[in-house]
């Protein structure tokens, strides 16, 4: 089978040729149609922000594709069943991958492989931002500050389909464009320095899903409700706030890794995601297409500012 690979983080990736992989009494193999690329995917493979792997290492977490390999102890799938993983045991960027069955879900006839493979940690990451972390209800007000990337995006589908009212930024008109399609009720470009005040105009935030809170936190806080709760996403850096911000307001800032999500959580977060993809509002929204070889331009994408969607890996 054809896969990427890398040596040792830091190590450029690379097209190698390696033996078919076998699912052994507990493992699903896959036969990968199309890969999701997601920012911390570069971070393995770079050994930041706390991240290592086993070497070589085969990029990726998300995929879709069909059942072709079941172990003897494992029920509830069936060989030819379309599927996607949100964790493999191999990497995601081959053309085989192995999984867990606990990682592995139906995925809807509505949904293509493509939009499969972004299931996984963008919709999963923004459910659990919103509805297990900062407990959204309907017609509360919800910021997305750096909506038009793959986590974004879901929020904002998932946010609207549960009743509340959606502000949301992007850095180019592009994005702010396509914020307004899926629905955003208020947008603001995040580039400029008066996007607060307009922001501020539009009315009090109950939550808000930060994803550079390194950047943006300290300017957050004063847009909040009383009893409003701040999640943060993604940051690459310190950050520097006035707590009186929160006394005033009675708010809180918490963390959020999918990493912690319990195997409960996950099973309430994919079922939540199967039934919002059968009801139509779960569409990701794809951004960029590359072929397996040129994993090493995906993974450059996906870090890219002015984000417009998902970014994938074909291999169907």
């Amino acid at each position: 089978m054809k896969t990427i690979q890398a040596e040792f983080h830091g190590d450029q990736l690379k097209l190698n040729q390696r033996p078919d992989l076998m699912a052994d009494d507990q493992q699903i193999l896959i036969k990968v149609a199309a890969a999701g690329v997601n920012p911390v995917d570069t971070y393995i493979v770079a050994g930041t922000n706390n991240y290592t792997a086993n070497f070589p290492h085969t990029p990726g977490k998300d995929a879709a594709g069909t059942i072709v390999g079941l172990g003897d102890n494992v029920e509830g799938f069936e060989l030819g069943q379309r599927v996607y993983c949100a964790g493999t045991l191999s990497g995601a960027s081959a053309e085989l991958c192995l999984a867990s069955p606990n990682h592995v879900y139906p995925l809807p006839n509505s949904l293509s492989f493509e939009q499969g493979a972004c299931l996984g940690t963008p919709y999963a990451t923004a459910w659990r931002a919103l509805f297990i972390r900062a407990n959204s209800q309907a017609a509360e007000t919800v910021l997305i500050h750096g909506a038009s990337g793959g986590v974004g995006l879901a929020a904002i589908q998932l946010a609207k389909a549960a009743g509340c009212r959606v502000f949301a930024t992007a850095g180019s008109d592009a994005g702010l464009a396509l914020l307004k399609q899926q629905g955003a009720d208020v947008v603001a470009n995040h580039h400029l320095p008066e996007h607060y005040q307009a922001l501020q105009q539009a009315g009090k935030v109950d939550v808000v899903l930060e994803m550079l809170a390194n950047q943006n936190l300290g300017d957050d806080l004063p847009l909040l409700n009383k009893g409003g709760r701040v999640v943060v996403i993604g940051s690459r850096g310190s950050v520097e706030i006035n707590p009186r911000d929160l006394m005033a307001r009675d708010a809180c800032i918490m963390g959020m890794a999918l990493a912690n999500a319990t195997p409960q959580q996950l099973q309430q977060i994919h079922a939540a995601i199967y039934a919002g993809a059968e009801a139509g509002f779960v569409n990701p929204v794809i951004a960029k297409r590359f072929a397996l070889a040129d994993t090493t331009d995906a993974h450059h994408a996906v870090m890219q500012a002015g984000a417009t969607g998902n970014v994938v890996i074909n291999l169907g």
